[in-house]
């Protein structure tokens, strides 16, 4: 293999799937990255087993062939070369190492054969359509938050991505929980995604496809079966297994009937949720909200080292409610929320609340709360 290039559009193409190596390995091709060189163009590869990620890039091929590099080591080496060089790999007789060469910089490197590297077969993928670049950053932004944490749940860790029909018209949706919140947020379904299975994103993959959204204007192409799913940036394709396992049914925990109404102003509920959530224990977090007639009063109080107490106008006019919650759930959904003023439709002090930016909004919160 001999293959010359440009040092930024190589490490642009490491940057995106050098990510998916994990640091430590106990498999050693695995801290690889295969790069193989044919016709015009080198693809660059990278697999944890549960998700794999390609991009092939232009480059000058003298002669075609494959190998693998360590991706950490690899990178960082194309990221130290000074911009606009070009650099020149070329495998170096049978003693199983490549030159790189850049300028008066020449490294040997350490290669493994290309094959030894595993291939994540995908077998048929049932199920394909395309999605605005910021159709899919939206529904993972304003859900990935909720994902939970917990292992022993592996069926919460990751987006829930499925279509349904909301008064006649088909959407696709993603919803996210950890038990304590939850995510969901839907758009109109796109042509081709009728009657694709529900799927589970795991948590990983989420992140990954979030960072190679890049250009909010273009298309990605979605490809998926019960056990994959593929997302195509251009050049760029992840394809990740999907989460074996049962979403919960999680329109039984979205309250219908809550009919105590607070309209309130999200920046300065915000940074008051945010002062007084100071005094707050690490563990414990809650903070206490006080309604009355136009009036909120957020309060905490711990009894190492002291209380907190601040008050707000706002829009509310049913009976009196005293209700506590996680300061720090609170904030993300508040953070989430496109409009300036967020709209919490309560039941009482033991039932989950419901928040969005309005009646009717694609983005629906819910949260539970805390006893204060």
């Amino acid at each position: 293999m001999k293959v010359t290039l440009e040092r930024g559009a190589l490490l642009k193409s490491l940057g995106h799937v050098h990510r998916v190596v994990e640091k430590r390995n106990t498999i050693p091709i695995l801290s690889n990255v295969l790069l193989h060189a044919q016709g015009r163009s080198l693809q660059l590869k990278a697999t944890d087993l549960d998700l794999e990620i390609t991009e092939s890039l232009p480059a000058d091929v003298g002669q075609a062939g494959g190998t693998t590099l360590p991706a950490h080591t690899l990178y960082d080496i194309v990221r130290k070369l000074p911009e606009g060089a070009q650099v020149s790999l070329e495998m170096t007789g049978e003693s199983g190492q490549l030159q790189l060469r850049s300028g008066r910089s020449r490294f040997n490197l350490q290669a493994l054969p290309e094959s030894d590297f595993p291939d994540l077969s995908t077998g048929e993928l049932s199920h394909k359509f395309t999605l605005p670049a910021g159709d899919l950053r939206k529904l993972i932004d304003k859900t990935q938050f909720a994902i939970s944490n917990e292992e022993t749940r592996h069926y919460l860790n990751g987006i829930y991505l499925h279509t349904t029909e909301v008064a006649g018209h088909s959407m696709l949706r993603a919803v996210a929980t950890d038990g304590h919140r939850l995510a969901r947020v839907e758009l109109p379904a796109p042509a081709g995604s009728a009657g694709m299975p529900g799927v589970i994103v795991p948590r990983k993959a989420v992140t990954e496809v979030q960072k190679l959204v890049e250009d909010l204007g273009a298309e990605v192409a979605i490809e998926m079966s019960t056990t994959k799913i593929r997302f195509i940036f251009g050049p760029v394709v992840l394809t990740s297994k999907l989460i074996d396992g049962t979403f919960p049914d999680y329109a039984r925990v979205i309250p219908t009937g809550n009919d105590k109404r607070l309209t309130i102003d999200c920046k300065p509920f915000a940074a008051a949720v945010d002062r007084v959530s100071t005094i707050s224990s690490e563990r414990g977090r809650a903070v206490k909200l006080a309604l009355s007639d136009g009036k909120l009063v957020l309060s905490v109080t711990n009894p190492d080292s002291g209380s907190a107490v601040e008050e707000l106008e706002v829009d509310y006019d049913s009976t009196p409610l005293d209700i506590g919650f996680n300061a720090r759930y609170l904030l993300d959904i508040t953070q989430q929320l496109d409009s300036d003023t967020a709209l919490f439709k309560l039941a009482d002090p033991g039932s989950p609340t419901v928040i969005q930016d309005r009646d009717g909004a694609a983005a629906l919160y819910v949260l539970m709360p805390m006893r204060v």
